[in-house]
């Protein structure tokens, strides 16, 4: 992708996680004419279900053809710069691009590791503890290969955990609860915490604030730009479980708002914190209505 000779003229993504939205944004933004192609019901898997339909809402705004519950069938090469994507609802695409990005299994043929007895997962996972050793004593993984977040300030953390087991005085574990992330699309998500689904599931009553608006620089660029914010709370603590954002600088915001959370603050600590005007980040802490979705 990175090294295309020239940008085409249409592309077809395959494919429905961070890479795929991501991609597709890009080319959009660039100018291409981008249909992102996924085989499930709607893309983002895992995401809180509102932001999902949110950015597929604002994705289609900028022209991104989204086709769901549509999955490729064959490509044939059509010249030199030029290929035909079949699908399998009869309907053909032509493109000067096809970017694959329906996920990936760990690279680690040829390792040798069948030969040690390493254990492997059915999903082509490497098994470890929770000290990161296999099941074969003296050999360690970590990252991608163990079916953990593929994030990568998660391996960062992962290898500092067993950096101090192994050589300093500790015996730490990876906690996984609340790791902020952010999907680069257009425009962009961030995340902490629990979607609303995870949060019906582990807590029992849960008040669900929820807004939508015009962030104010798209009033002058007139952009038709709209920008969510959603924060879950537990009702019986009052702590703030989950919080997600659709909008410009998603990332940035949630980096703060995910320290919140992991110290675990409640929803009268938002409250009680003044706002930074004008932002878009001071509507999560003056959102007091609870939402009727």
């Amino acid at each position: 992708m990175f090294y295309l000779e020239q940008l085409p003229k249409k592309a077809v993504v395959w494919g429905g996680g961070y890479i795929a939205v991501e991609f597709a944004s890009i080319l959009a933004g660039m100018g291409v004419d981008t249909s992102l192609i996924y085989r499930g019901p709607l893309f983002l898997r895992g995401f809180d279900d509102d932001v999902r339909e949110f950015v597929a809402e604002e994705m289609r705004k900028k022209g991104v053809d989204l086709r769901f519950n549509t999955n490729i069938e064959q490509v044939t090469k059509e010249g030199e710069t030029s290929y035909q994507v079949q699908l399998d609802n009869g309907d053909t695409l032509d493109a000067g691009l096809v970017l694959a990005a329906t996920g990936r299994r760990p690279l680690i043929d040829g390792l040798g590791l069948e030969a040690l007895d390493v254990e492997i997962s059915d999903g082509g996972f490497i098994r470890v503890d929770d000290e990161f050793q296999t099941s074969v004593p003296g050999i360690y993984a970590l990252g991608d290969v163990i079916g953990t977040p593929q994030l990568t300030p998660v391996a960062l953390e992962q290898a500092m955990v067993l950096t101090r087991n192994l050589f300093g005085d500790g015996k730490g574990r990876m906690d996984y609860e609340a790791i902020p992330t952010a999907v680069f699309c257009q425009p962009t998500i961030g995340t902490v915490g629990l979607t609303e689904a995870e949060a019906r599931e582990r807590y029992g009553s849960l008040r669900i604030y929820r807004t939508d608006f015009k962030p104010m620089k798209h009033t002058l660029s007139g952009r038709d730009e709209r920008t969510l914010m959603k924060l879950i709370v537990d009702d019986a603590s009052d702590r703030v479980v989950g919080a997600h954002m659709v909008g410009p600088e998603a990332g940035e915001i949630m980096q703060g708002i995910g320290v919140a959370i992991k110290a675990g603050a409640t929803k009268a600590h938002f409250d009680a914190t003044i706002g930074i005007h004008p932002t878009s980040a001071e509507e999560f802490v003056t959102m007091r209505d609870v939402s009727s979705r």
